[in-house]
């Protein structure tokens, strides 16, 4: 194989000489042309041979100057365009990507929530995790809006949206036909000598049997294996015998700490309990009613076995050994005093979470629960009373997102789960109601953040269908937080509780308190200003009417 040095560009054998561009020119002579002649050719061999010097760099240079025949020059022209396109390719993918993830991408979102669980093929066949997938939108279609004009355009929406309709309350023989076996264990009148809704059931096992065998508390959580163990060994001394059956005292609690998440709750449950006629349950938060007994221990592992009724009274027992010590005294045995201990329960979530009826009931043609827990919590205790704390709602949504999210926390990150949570509220309330919403367990699942929780006045106003208004405290954790000593003479008061010495109240009111901010959150500093200013303005008309419902300007959080 050997080249032409002034004229070819690539590795030509030698009968293909004749092709070359430049020596079969319009005007070429063989016998004129030197090259063709061989005349200054130098002929290069690539094999083991050896190879002039100079002829290299000759052909080099010449392999420059082939570029500007015809045919390398389309060739020139069309990777130069191929490489345009790949690099124009790469930076439009690099800005979506990137323009997607910190919130530069301008433009309005495409997505309208879908519609609710409401397909009984998918509901019998799809697991719960299946379920969040399937309304799960792409996160393509989401815009992390990071300016402030363009998600005030979504809280303008959601605000023209916002209606708040009285429900309909069902009736006692609906919930009876929801929920058979817990109407056959609670009874319907309870002691009249216990301050405490307390009532003596029967027990039919014996000195072998373990009573909280099947407790599923005691099951599935190692943390309460201490608790129950203790039980076990002093349950048969708290049995009342009476011709010859064994009886065991019951309790449901006389007063809820219903919400909020975040909120104080669990600073409020420490000091009460310091209370000497105070006692809770085993288990500061059991979440019995709005998730044990539908089987929910973490919504993420989808459904187990639901909680019996009795499990959940078994939580009460120690409560109620003390209870029964005062009954059987002589001084409420022969003098007609009452029984004055009462029991609590602390579940921050009684009051908001009602995700887990579309699973259990049938659904509604407006995608609303037909039952709530209040309605059943009422049905049982009609003269519950029940203790709600509150905060700002801005600075409560921070507060859970540093105490829930696991990872990559910072007020960036919050900001933009604050945008997408704002849009699939968006796109839900322009299609269902803001009941039906609220009480979607789909779309909370969804947002990244938990908005649905600060909307205290929805609700609110649904307890206020069961429970009279009198039956409700609602406290605000920034006056907790202000003055202690004033909201807890406020809750002693609602329960009724009798006085306490000043060495009671000090320790009482003068405790540190409990579950601060940690300091690795602490030490993330404050949300945006902006993520402020847009939660401000989502919040406000729901603080508006929570300060009517309330009659209490303070619950505008106007100052904080």
């Amino acid at each position: 194989m050997r080249h032409c040095i002034n004229c070819c560009t690539h590795l030509l054998p030698n009968d293909l000489h004749r092709q070359c561009f430049r020596c079969r020119g319009p005007d070429h002579n063989n016998q004129k042309c030197p090259v063709c002649r061989g005349e200054n050719k130098i002929p290069l061999y690539t094999d083991s041979k050896q190879m002039k010097w100079l002829a290299v760099l000759e052909v080099r240079t010449d392999h420059c100057e082939s570029w500007n025949g015809f045919f390398c020059l389309r060739k020139g022209k069309l990777c130069s365009l191929m490489f345009g396109l790949i690099i124009m390719t790469l930076v439009m993918v690099s800005y979506i990507l990137t323009g997607a993830k910190h919130g530069l991408l301008l433009i309005p979102s495409p997505f309208h929530y879908g519609a609710f669980a409401s397909n009984p093929s998918l509901m019998d066949n799809e697991s719960l995790s299946d379920m969040k997938d399937y309304y799960q939108p792409s996160k393509m279609n989401i815009s992390y809006v990071r300016d402030y004009p363009s998600i005030k355009l979504i809280i303008d929406t959601i605000t023209s949206k916002i209606e708040f309709i009285t429900r309909q309350r069902p009736d006692l023989e609906e919930l009876r036909k929801q929920e058979p076996h817990m109407f056959s264990v609670i009874p319907n009148k309870f002691l009249p000598n216990s301050k405490n809704p307390c009532w003596y059931e029967e027990y039919r096992g014996n000195t072998t049997t373990d009573p909280y065998a099947t407790n599923s508390y005691a099951l599935y959580s190692k943390r309460f294996q201490i608790i129950f163990d203790y039980l076990r060994k002093v349950f048969w001394n708290h049995l009342y015998h009476y011709k010859d059956k064994h009886y065991r005292l019951r309790c449901l609690p006389h007063f809820y700490i219903i919400g909020q998440p975040k909120c104080g709750t669990t600073d409020l449950y420490d000091r009460l309990r310091l209370h000497p006629d105070v006692r809770f349950s085993a288990i500061k938060e059991p979440h019995w009613w709005t998730r044990k007994r539908f089987g929910i221990i973490r919504l993420r592992d989808g459904f187990h076995d639901r909680y019996p009724v009795e499990d959940y009274l078994d939580l009460f027992d120690l409560a109620a050994h003390q209870i029964q010590s005062v009954l059987q005294s002589d001084a409420v045995k022969e003098h007609g005093k009452r029984n004055n201990i009462i029991i609590g329960e602390a579940s921050a979530s009684t009051m908001w979470d009602n995700n887990a009826w579309i699973f259990f009931y049938d659904n509604s043609t407006e995608g609303e629960p037909p039952f709530l827990i209040q309605d059943f919590i009422h049905a049982f205790q009609p003269n519950a009373k029940l203790i709600i704390m509150l905060r700002d709602p801005v600075e409560r949504l921070y507060s859970d997102y540093l105490y829930f999210a696991s990872a990559n926390k910072s007020a960036e990150d919050f900001h933009e789960k604050v945008a997408e949570s704002l849009q699939l509220f968006e796109g839900c309330v322009l299609d269902f109601s803001l009941r039906a919403c609220v009480y979607n367990n789909t779309l909370n699942n969804a947002m990244p953040v938990r908005l649905q929780v600060g909307l205290y006045v929805v609700y609110l106003l649904d307890w206020l269908t069961v429970f009279n208004k009198d039956q409700i405290l609602v406290l605000r954790l920034e006056d907790h937080a202000s003055n202690m000593r004033y909201t807890m003479h406020m809750v002693f008061q609602f329960l009724d509780l009798g006085p306490l010495s000043e060495k009671q109240e000090a320790l009482i009111t003068k405790s540190p308190a409990s579950n601060t901010r940690r300091p690795e959150d602490r030490s993330l500093g404050p949300m945006l200003p902006t993520t402020k200013a847009i939660l401000r303005d989502f919040y406000r008309p729901f603080n508006t009417k929570l300060a009517q419902v309330l009659f209490d300007d303070a619950f505008l959080w106007k100052r904080t």
